[in-house]
C-alpha cells in the first residue's frame, strides 16, 4: 500500500505541473500533504515521537533551506562578482582556448569532478554555473551540452568519493579503508563521469537546446573586452578558496586529534557556509574594489543578485518539504525491510536498498545511510566481502532516477530554465547512467580486487 502510495503521489504532481499547469512550489506542498493523509500521519503533532503533515513539512523546508538558503545566497554572490569583473569569461576564454570550442563539455565534467571532490553537490553547482552560463553565450553551444557535463561531474563525487558526509558516514559504517575507498571511487568514477557527461551530454544537446535564462543568467554573466578582464588566475584562486578549505577540514579529519584546537578552527573554516563567505568577501577585493569597483557598485550587485534566487530557493524548499513527509510516513523503513529480507550479493543488495529508498524519498544521503546501516551487518558475517567496493555500491544506488521528490531535480530544472519533462529527460537520465554505470565497474573491479 505504501509503494502504491508513493506512486500515486508522483503521478499527481506530475500532472499538477504538467497538466494542471500549478506551480511547482504549490503543487509539491498540496502532493505532500496528500501522502500524509494517505498513510495516516497526523494533520498536527500531539507526540513528539509522531511527527504531523505540517510539522514535516515544516522540517522538511526548513531543514533543506537552513543551508541551502546561505550557500546559494554566498555562491550567487560570488558568481556574481566573477560575472560583473569578468572572471567567469577570463576562466571560459582559457577553456575554450584549451580545448577548444568543439571540446569544452569535457572541460567542464574535469573542472566539475576536480572542484566537486572536498565540496558538497550545491556548492561545486552555485560556484561553476556561471562559467556554464558564460561558455553557453560565448559559443552558442547548448545549455544542456554544457550543463550535463557539469553535474554529472559533481553527481558522481558526491556520491561516490569521500570526504563527502554520506560516503564518509558509510565508510565508518561499513568500517573501510578511506585511502582505498578514493582510489577505488577515482577509478570507478571517472569513466561514470565521461559517460554520464560528455558522451550523453553531447547526444542529448542535440535534441534538447537551451539558452541560458534570461533573468538569472543576466546575473550570472557579463561580456567584456578582453583587456578589462582579471587575471586566470586571480580568478581561479578566488573560486577555489572554498575548495582548499573544504579539503582542509577534510584532510584535518583524517590527521588532526578531534580535541584539538587546529582541528576545530580548520573544521570551522571548512564549513560549506563558512568557506563560502570567506571567498564572498574575498572575491570583493581580488574581483570587485582592486579593479576599480566601488562600494556603492558592489553594494548595488550583491542585492540585485538575489531577486532570481528567489523563485529557485521556495521550489527547492518545497522539495525538501515532500522528502520529508515520505520519510515520516514510514516509506523509507519499509522499503528498507523489503530488500532486508532478500538473499542476494553483498554488493547488489547494498545498491538495490539505496536504489529503493532514493526512488521513494529522493534524498540520496537519506539512502545510502539507511542502505548502509542494512547491509553493514549482513556484510560482516560474509567472508571475503570487499567493503570499499560496498561503500561504493551504496553510493551508486543512492543517485538513481532523481525525480520529483528531489530538491536537486528543482534546482537543476530552475538555473537551466526546462520544464519538468526536460529535467527527466536529462538530469533523470544522466542520474540513472551514473547510478548503473557505475554499478557495473564496480562489479568488474571487484573481479580484480
Amino acid at each position: 500500500m505504501l509503494l502504491l502510495i508513493v506512486f500515486a503521489a508522483i503521478v499527481a504532481l506530475l500532472l499538477l505541473i504538467t497538466v494542471a499547469k500549478l506551480n511547482p512550489f504549490v503543487a509539491l506542498i498540496v502532493t505532500a500533504i496528500g501522502v500524509g493523509l494517505a498513510t495516516g500521519m497526523p494533520l498536527i503533532s500531539t507526540n513528539p515521537e509522531v511527527p504531523g503533515i505540517i510539522d514535516s513539512i515544516k522540517a522538511g523546508m526548513g531543514n533543506t533551506l537552513g543551508f541551502l538558503a546561505i550557500v546559494l545566497a554566498l555562491g550567487t554572490m560570488l558568481g556574481k562578482m566573477m560575472a560583473e569583473s569578468g572572471g567567469a569569461e577570463r576562466i571560459a576564454n582559457t577553456l575554450i582556448a584549451k580545448f577548444g570550442e568543439k571540446n569544452v563539455h569535457w572541460a567542464m565534467m574535469f573542472v566539475a569532478f576536480i572542484v566537486g571532490i572536498p565540496v558538497f553537490f550545491q556548492v561545486g553547482f552555485v560556484l561553476l554555473i556561471p562559467l556554464v552560463f558564460t561558455i553557453a553565450r560565448r559559443t552558442g553551444v547548448s545549455l544542456v551540452s554544457l550543463g550535463v557535463p557539469l553535474v554529472a561531474g559533481l553527481s558522481v563525487v558526491h556520491g561516490l568519493v569521500p570526504p563527502h558526509p554520506a560516503a564518509m558516514a558509510a565508510v565508518g559504517i561499513f568500517k573501510a579503508d578511506v585511502g582505498i575507498t578514493i582510489l577505488y571511487s577515482i577509478i570507478v568514477g571517472l569513466p561514470t563521469a565521461i559517460l554520464a557527461g560528455p558522451v550523453y551530454g553531447k547526444w542529448i544537446g542535440k535534441r534538447i537546446h537551451k539558452t541560458v535564462p534570461k533573468e538569472i543568467g543576466d546575473q550570472l554573466t557579463e561580456q567584456k573586452d578582453e583587456n578589462e578582464l582579471p587575471g586566470f588566475l586571480n580568478t581561479v584562486i578566488t573560486v577555489l578558496i572554498p575548495v582548499f578549505l573544504m579539503l582542509s577540514a577534510s584532510i584535518a579529519e583524517l590527521f588532526l586529534s578531534k580535541e584539538s584546537t587546529a582541528f576545530e578552527v580548520f573544521r570551522f573554516l571548512g564549513d560549506p557556509v563558512v568557506a563560502l563567505l570567506i571567498a564572498t568577501v574575498y572575491s570583493f577585493f581580488s574581483l570587485g574594489f582592486f579593479r576599480g569597483m566601488n562600494r556603492d557598485k558592489i553594494l548595488k550587485l550583491t542585492n540585485d543578485c538575489l531577486a532570481p534566487t528567489a523563485t529557485i530557493l521556495l521550489v527547492i524548499g518545497a522539495g525538501g518539504a515532500f522528502n520529508k513527509v515520505l520519510l515520516d510516513s514510514g516509506i523509507g523503513d519499509y522499503i528498507a525491510q523489503l530488500a532486508q529480507e532478500s538473499n542476494v550479493s553483498p554488493i547488489l543488495l547494498a545498491w538495490g536498498i539505496a536504489a529503493m529508498i532514493r526512488v521513494a524519498t529522493g534524498s540520496a544521503t537519506v539512502s545510502m545511510m539507511t542502505a548502509a546501516g542494512i547491509v553493514a551487518p549482513i556484510a560482516a558475517v560474509i567472508p571475503g566481502v570487499n567493503l570499499e567496493l560496498l561503500v561504493l555500491a551504496t553510493g551508486a544506488g543512492s543517485l538513481i532516477l532523481s525525480h520529483v521528490n528531489d530538491s536537486g531535480f528543482w534546482m537543476i530544472k530552475e538555473y537551466f530554465g526546462m520544464t519538468v519533462k526536460e529535467t527527466l529527460q536529462t538530469w533523470t537520465v544522466l542520474e540513472t547512467i551514473i547510478s548503473v554505470a557505475a554499478l557495473v565497474f564496480i562489479l568488474l573491479l571487484s573481479m580484480f580486487v
